[in-house]
Order: structure tokens, then sequence, then C-alpha cells
């Protein structure tokens, strides 16, 4: 598994979604124990359910381990108030279209938050913000189109 860089934030997420994961542990014990006591184990759904769940909380807890083994905390304090890096909000132009557009800077894409995007400071949106400065174009090429934005603000 690759070395992830997170943020402080992203990493108290991933640590609080673990200690969810691992306090489910007996309530999913005592759901597959009541289960198992109503008999024949072959047709009994609940039993079945309670044991998907079961193989579907462990995954994730491992899974979640194996992320939180390879992950760095990025210290952003040095970095230059008016640079974009891992945790900016940054707001911007697109220069084709006169749209402005909100993006957060992640080192794990989660989802949208109101207005604002989660771009992955790994994918070609990211690369081309991570260190540009407020003032700056930049230009994100992909497969299809090329992208230019002007940084707007920091928020």
């Amino acid at each position: 598994m690759d070395m992830q860089i997170v943020t402080a934030v992203e990493k108290a997420k991933l640590d609080e979604e673990l200690r969810n994961l691992v306090n489910r542990r007996p309530v999913i014990a005592k759901a597959i124990a009541e289960a198992r006591e109503k008999g024949d184990l072959k047709e009994n759904a609940d039993y079945h359910a309670a044991r998907d769940e079961y193989a579907l909380n462990e995954s994730r807890i491992k899974n979640l381990e194996d992320r939180l083994r390879n992950i760095t905390v990025v210290d952003s304090s040095s970095v230059p108030k008016d640079m974009v890096f891992l945790g900016s909000v940054v707001k911007v132009k697109d220069l084709d279209t006169g749209d402005t557009e909100t993006f957060r800077i992640v080192g794990t894409v989660g989802k949208m938050d109101g207005d604002i995007t989660e771009v992955s400071a790994k994918s070609p949106l990211g690369e081309a913000l991570v260190r540009a400065r407020v003032g700056d174009k930049v230009t994100v090429n992909l497969a299809k189109i090329t992208l230019q934005y002007e940084i707007m603000e920091l928020l």
C-alpha cells in the first residue's frame, strides 16, 4: 500500500471511524449470540445477517488499520498563507467560462461538503493547485480537455 499524506483533520476522522467500528464488535457479537439461540442455523436469517455484518465490520476495521499504518500527517504550519497546500480551501475562476468553484485539497478523497468539492492532492487538478499562490494561473491537462484556473483566494 502506498504511503498516504493526510491532514490532521483527515487522520482524526479515520481514527474516529476505526473507534466506532471497534465499538460495534460487542453489539454484533450479542446479535450473533441471540440469533444462535433461536435454533436451526441453516435457515436462521437473523444469524446469517449478523454474521455478514460481523464479516463486513471486521473487513472495514482491517482496511482502516492498514491505511492508518501507511499515513503521514502533513505539517502545514510553515506553508505561506497565500499558497495552496494540503487542507487548503481554494476559490478559483475558470478562465474559459468565468465561473468560480471552491475546492478543498485533501490527501484522501471524501465527499462534497456543501459547495466545496474535495480534490485529491494526487489528482491532476490537485497537482496543478498545490503550491500555487493567490493570483497564479494553473493549467490542468485531462484526457480530452485542458482546464485553466486563476487562484482567486484561500478561504
